[in-house]
């Protein structure tokens, strides 16, 4: 499995790249822009060539692009809602000047509208931005990120991420990645004899085919809590034989995963990703 954190570009893309060779990424995410602001800045055409060259060197792939937390595809408010995919329309613009495999989007949460509106939503969404930015060579994937369960969220279950798959014109454009904090919130077992069960049902459901990420999170909150809460490898309730089983699944074990884990230190960090290697067999 190739391990990599979500990394900063506040500081600019060198100092990404930066980052990432201390922390020992061999992948890397990245916010395209700021993750709390509807404005961006244009990509400095020699910073972007640098930032691609250090990636071919270090030898660091996949890039992830995780969308900006602003966005709501299911949003029943037409303005919200609109702004919403405009903004996904210029994430997958960005991420092919980036030459990012894959963008990371929440699917998103129905709000003060209703269930059926909001997965309608995202659907006509991610078909309406797709036409908008036509697929080509090395074509950026885009990947639903499965939620922990929050009164409104949807794509937490499997069957809804299904239904969004299913309704897309474009299924080869689309995938799945799968946090295991998340997941474990919404009930979703994750331990040594129970993470199997948790695939198999995600094969049956959705399709293996469409698995190509994951997001390696302990949960501060217990099975099926619905609270999104992440916390340090081992430290939460996932505990490190639940991540023992997540790495060497042989599944899921030569995915990339990327680490979100609370940012207090490179040390931290450091250890968090030290803890994933050592578990795998």
């Amino acid at each position: 499995m190739r391990l990599g954190f979500h990394c900063s570009v506040g500081k600019g893309l060198k100092n990404t790249i930066d980052e990432a060779v201390a922390l020992k990424c061999e992948t890397i995410q990245i916010f395209s822009r700021s993750p709390r602001d509807w404005h961006r800045r244009e990509f400095d055409e020699k910073e972007l060539a640098e930032f691609k060259k250090s990636l071919n060197e270090k030898d660091i792939y996949p890039l992830v692009v995780h969308m900006l937390y602003l966005p709501n595809l299911a949003s029943c408010d037409k303005k919200l809602y609109k702004k919403s995919v405009d903004v996904l329309i210029d994430e997958l613009k960005r991420c092919k000047i980036l030459g990012a495999q894959y963008l990371v989007i929440h699917p998103g949460r129905y709000s003060t509208g209703d269930f059926e509106t909001g997965i309608k939503n995202i659907i006509s969404a991610i078909n309406f931005a797709f036409s908008k930015v036509p697929s080509g060579k090395n074509e950026t994937m885009l990947l639903l990120e499965n939620l922990a369960g929050g009164k409104t969220d949807i794509g937490w279950r499997f069957e809804e991420l299904r239904r969004i798959i299913d309704n897309v014109k474009e299924k080869n454009r689309l995938g799945v990645c799968l946090d295991t904090c998340h997941l474990f919130a919404a009930g979703y077992e994750i331990s040594k004899n129970g993470f199997d069960k948790t695939v198999k049902e995600f094969d049956k459901i959705v399709g293996l085919n469409y698995l190509k990420l994951l997001h390696l999170n302990d949960s501060k909150n217990i099975l099926g809590s619905k609270i999104d809460r992440h916390t340090h490898i081992g430290d939460g309730h996932i505990g490190i034989e639940g991540f023992r089983a997540v790495v060497n699944h042989p599944k899921i074990k030569n995915l990339p995963g990327i680490l979100e884990t609370p940012r207090n230190n490179l040390t931290d960090d450091i250890k968090n990703i030290k803890k994933l290697r050592d578990l795998v067999k």
